[in-house]
């Protein structure tokens, strides 16, 4: 099954690790990278996307705030924050807004992680 993956981080090593796992696991699915929460915002506007994985801590808008506003534009997307900040304030935040959470370091867990969020 081919899905377009949406990766944003405002550090490209994570999100170059990211697409390495997942297309290990996953190789027909297209990988699409922004840097920043405003630029997801435009990338969800101009393709065509199946699963976002969202950064918290970037600059401008975090993750949670994008992953919000991408909901009033796409309300059935499937968004996972992967993020270092394992607060339990976090977590809960990420949860009670219908998000799935990732901690990170990234790992193989997590593309696997990624695919049960996509129904894979």
């Amino acid at each position: 099954m081919s899905l377009r993956l949406l990766i944003v981080d405002d550090s490209r090593m994570s999100r170059l690790i990211l697409q390495g796992l997942v297309l290990q696991a996953h190789p027909q699915w297209a990988i699409l990278h922004a840097s920043s929460g405003e630029e997801a915002l435009s990338m969800v506007e101009q393709h065509a996307v199946d699963l976002v994985s969202m950064d918290f801590n970037m600059h401008g808008m975090n993750g949670l705030e994008a992953a919000l506003a991408l909901r009033k534009i796409r309300p059935r997307l499937p968004i996972a924050i992967v993020t270092a900040n394992v607060q339990g304030a976090v977590q809960e935040r990420i949860e009670e807004a219908g998000l799935a959470f990732i901690a990170k370091p990234i790992t193989a867990d997590a593309a696997k992680k990624l695919a049960a969020l996509a129904g894979v």
